[in-house]
């Protein structure tokens, strides 16, 4: 991924910044009180569980997915080393700072700007185009070995972990299916404005 140096004074910073803000939506999300995406679902369930912080669950379940990789033949990236190491850290970061709220029209709102927010930080670190996410990959890496739709794998996959996490007692409610179906479109309609241009490109104009 490195080897394509074109952009890359943006790419970085994009990168880095994306995964930040996808770290700290994840704990706006949080503190709406309304209900998680499938996977942090499953980190809030082992938090309770087993102690340590939202985030350090974050950190250690994406390493472990990325372990997975290895029977998969699938190569990590910059970016999904960075995945690994920045989201969680974020998402701690921003649970020190920002407290809950307790009016509903306000969590609404929060959770609101939390997806919204995690479709433009999805928008930025993939398009930096340095590597998928831990996550990401098993999925892609299970297509190409199994044949199944993307489609197919993907539901699987978080219909497996949100049981999981809700077992472990994980919180899911309203906001877990607003994430479920407004994520596609929004990374859908952020991606393009996002993604850093090969070489030999022109950048979109707005």
């Amino acid at each position: 991924m490195l080897g394509d140096t074109h952009a890359l004074g943006r790419r970085l910073p994009q990168l880095f910044g994306g995964l930040a803000l996808y770290g700290a939506s994840m704990a706006l999300m949080l503190r709406s009180g309304l209900g998680l995406d499938p996977w942090d679902v499953l980190h809030q369930g082992l938090q309770r569980v087993l102690g340590l912080t939202v985030g350090a669950w974050v950190t250690i379940c994406g390493a472990l997915v990325l372990l997975l990789w290895i029977p998969l033949r699938q190569r990590p990236g910059l970016g999904t080393v960075a995945n690994v190491l920045v989201i969680g850290a974020a998402m701690d970061l921003t649970l020190t700072v920002v407290g809950g709220v307790g009016a509903l029209p306000a969590r609404i709102a929060l959770m609101t700007a939390a997806v919204l927010l995690n479709g433009l930080a999805s928008g930025l670190y993939i398009g930096a185009r340095l590597g998928p996410g831990p996550r990401d990959g098993l999925m892609t890496g299970l297509h190409r070995r199994t044949g199944r739709s993307l489609r197919l794998i993907r539901t699987g996959i978080e219909l497996t972990v949100l049981a999981a996490g809700i077992l472990l007692g994980g919180t899911a409610g309203v906001g877990t299916v607003v994430y479920a179906l407004a994520i596609g479109p929004l990374v859908q309609l952020f991606l393009p404005w996002c993604t850093v241009p090969g070489p030999g490109r022109t950048s979109r104009k707005g």
